[in-house]
């Protein structure tokens, strides 16, 4: 499978986990926990995978932005958290870097 699909399937668990840690409210709720260390899991190993092809620095950021981008927008949808300009503006930067070291790869 293709590195870059295999890293963005990373960022995905990786935006699963996030939105499953709050859901656990600090492990303290047995299924939310479950699935956030399940999702933990299969984000690192997908990332280890990508790894193998792509590099470090490009791989470590776009995970991350993902991440970040991803939570941000579910943070918006799930638990109402305020969304202002500057903050998608920001997000948006966020995206911008990503595609950006896609197209300097």
């Amino acid at each position: 499978m293709n590195s870059w699909i295999v890293l963005f399937i990373a960022g995905m668990f990786e935006v699963a986990w996030s939105v499953g840690l709050k859901y656990s409210h600090g492990f303290s709720r047995l299924w939310p926990s479950v699935f956030t260390v399940a999702t933990m899991t299969l984000s690192f190993v997908c990332l280890s995978f990508a790894l193998k092809k792509l590099p470090l620095s490009v791989s470590y950021a776009v995970w991350t932005g993902i991440g970040i981008a991803g939570t941000a927008a579910l943070g918006v949808f799930l638990f109402g958290e305020a969304m202002n300009v500057p903050k998608a503006v920001c997000i948006a930067l966020i995206l911008a870097g990503i595609a950006g070291l896609h197209l300097c790869q």
